[in-house]
């Protein structure tokens, strides 16, 4: 069965439809994205007060991943009408220069322990430069430079470590918490991409810097960035010029500024702030703008629910070569996982739980830190369960999987208060995040 349109009024909509064409012009809204899906009420709400009419896919059902192991695709393929006029463009495969392998050096544990206060130093650091920002004074940026060299010598080291750090601590400020977290996204994919640490580096020193131009934007626009009028919006837009502007004088390399620039630029030409297109959209931008995006969408706001990381995966995925280019669209997921550190997950035997690491050559079978009994109740020692090793000599139902995915908050999957080996020590999380 293919993809058809269907337009349907706006009071008809429910959560679930992917929302394919408006009934005004896509830039004239606040939706950054041309072509979404519903994912709460308030996404309602929002096209109510912009639109009378919309238009939405109506296809077969969305399969489930393949739960086999192998030469499977992760996701099912949209018929040929995926793209549905949201300007698919296909690019040569990717090629990176000189690539470099680099080897997992440090246990989990290990690396945890030695990067736990990073995070808490990095929004110290972003927290000065916004404030001089604010204040019109030229910001110190040696820092946020020294935070970035620690950052990519962790994440090159072992990449779960600072990604599972960032996704079960608590942050005071939206916007640190976003630079923070997508940089950690995205130097994991550049990672798996086998950038060099030089362009390492410049990645996450642009993506902790792409936020400045918000400061510059009253808070309120900043927190309700998915629910703005078309006017909010357009000046909402105007963030990455003030970003450009603001550090222009910094003595910033021409690859940073870049990803400051250029990190909202869609491979199909419907970002901004330029419109650019395909491969006229730096590299390091590129990484960057699929690691906001993703960031964005796992991320609950007042103003609306967050997915889980697999929805978000899956979202991802259908954005290939539309939203995003396909290779690193495959990279990102690869280096990330299905199940991603740090999300929530029911295994297929009832027992909860939380991922800590997972395998690129494994993607549907990671570890997980299992809090909770089959029974819903909450184990005194958290115990680690690596799928791809447990699944190894078994087959059937004795195999282990991931059922689902599950909701930020879900009640008694709290990982502060467990060790992150699964085996009695002193060094709890929630001890290591508390130093």
């Amino acid at each position: 069965m293919g993809v058809s349109q269907k337009q349907i009024m706006v009071h008809d909509l429910e959560i679930g439809m992917f929302v394919s064409d408006l009934d005004r012009p896509w830039h004239q809204t606040p939706f950054p994205i041309q072509g979404f899906y519903i994912r709460s009420q308030s996404d309602i709400r929002a096209l109510h007060s912009h639109c009378k009419w919309v238009k939405v896919d109506v296809a077969e059902a969305r399969q489930k991943v393949d739960q086999e192991e192998g030469n499977v695709r992760l996701f099912s393929q949209r018929a040929s009408g995926r793209g549905n006029g949201r300007n698919e463009l296909k690019l040569p495969p990717l090629s990176i220069r000189e690539p470099v392998s680099h080897q997992v050096t440090v246990p989990l544990r290990k690396e945890i322990k030695a990067s736990r206060e990073l995070l808490d130093d990095g929004e110290a650091a972003l927290q000065k430069v916004f404030n001089s920002i604010r204040s019109a004074k030229a910001p110190d940026l040696r820092p946020v430079a020294d935070l970035t060299r620690k950052m990519v010598s962790s994440v090159v080291r072992q990449p779960s470590a600072l990604l599972w750090l960032s996704r079960t601590r608590h942050y005071d400020d939206f916007l640190y918490q976003h630079a923070l977290n997508t940089a950690v996204w995205a130097l994991v994919c550049g990672r798996q991409l086998g950038l060099n640490e030089g362009l390492l580096n410049h990645l996450a020193m642009g993506c902790l810097l792409s936020q400045t131009g918000k400061t510059a934007l009253p808070k309120d626009l900043v927190e309700r960035e998915q629910q703005l009028s078309a006017e909010e919006y357009t000046h909402y837009r105007g963030y990455i010029e003030q970003g450009v502007a603001l550090l222009q004088n910094s003595g910033l390399s021409r690859a940073v500024m870049t990803v400051v620039q250029n990190h909202r630029e869609r491979h199909n030409g419907s970002g901004f702030p330029q419109g650019l297109k395909g491969d006229r959209i730096p590299l390091l931008a590129k990484v960057a703008g699929i690691a906001e995006f993703f960031e964005s969408l796992i991320t609950p706001r007042e103003t609306r629910d967050s997915l889980t990381p697999a929805k978000a995966v899956s979202m991802l995925y259908e954005m290939r070569n539309i939203e995003f280019q396909d290779d690193l669209v495959e990279a990102f997921i690869k280096a990330i996982g299905v199940y991603p550190t740090g999300s929530l997950v029911e295994l297929s035997d009832g027992q909860r739980g939380i991922v800590i690491s997972h395998s690129p050559e494994r993607r549907l079978w990671p570890s997980v830190m299992v809090m909770q009994d089959a029974g819903r109740q909450s184990r005194k020692t958290a115990k680690i369960i690596d799928l791809a090793s447990y699944n190894e000599s078994k087959s059937g139902e004795a195999m282990l999987s991931v059922k689902e995915c599950l909701p930020n908050g879900t009640e008694g999957l709290d990982p502060a208060g467990y060790d992150v080996t699964g085996a009695e020590s002193r060094w709890s999380l929630g001890k290591l995040l508390s130093r």
